[in-house]
């Protein structure tokens, strides 16, 4: 079931996240993006001393969303494009 979760809440976080930074992708890449945004997101909750994803919930939704937007804007800085 905690694959389920991952994938749904990954895509979803993903897609907006494509949305807020002005690019485009795949379902694929939505829940890729997603997925690696929610480790990014933990990784940066732990740090500053929030939880970080914890299940089907609101606050795993914005975790992911924020690592998914620092991922993409990693990215376009790393490739060198703009929104």
């Amino acid at each position: 079931m905690s694959i389920i979760v991952w994938i749904v809440i990954g895509g979803l976080a993903g897609w907006i996240a494509n949305m807020i930074m002005k690019t485009d992708g795949s379902l694929v890449k939505n829940i890729v993006t997603g997925i690696v945004g929610a480790l990014i997101g933990g990784f940066v909750m732990s740090i500053i001393g929030a939880e970080g994803f914890t299940g089907f919930n609101l606050w795993s939704f914005v975790v992911a969303l924020v690592g998914s937007v620092i991922l993409i804007g990693a990215i376009n800085l790393l490739t060198g494009r703009r929104a």
